[in-house]
């Protein structure tokens, strides 16, 4: 099954407590399919079923009165759609690792 590279970005409402458990859930959630690269920005790569279920997930989380979720695909993967400067932490799961 073919993968693809997704940046998943959100904004959650946080002044109660009903939205800290939401931020929580999204994190954990986006955390079983990828790793953060910003504080509310995660790095995934994932196959279609995979997003799907991501996304069903997510939404199901959201209060879409309150709270906001974009999932961007990168065609042609990270390395072709995404420039970085400065510290980054993203690490290829898919590259050698050297232990």
């Amino acid at each position: 099954m073919q993968q693809f590279d997704l940046l998943v970005s959100y904004d959650i409402e946080t002044t109660t407590r009903a939205g800290q458990r939401r931020m929580r859930k999204i994190c954990k959630l986006c955390k079983n399919y990828g790793q953060r690269v910003q504080y509310s920005i995660y790095a995934c790569t994932v196959n279609r079923a995979q997003f799907e279920q991501l996304e069903a997930a997510l939404l199901d989380v959201l209060d879409p009165n309150l709270d906001s979720l974009h999932l961007y695909t990168l065609p042609g993967g990270r390395n072709q759609c995404v420039r970085t400067y400065g510290l980054d932490t993203y690490l290829d799961f898919e590259d050698t690792l050297i232990v």
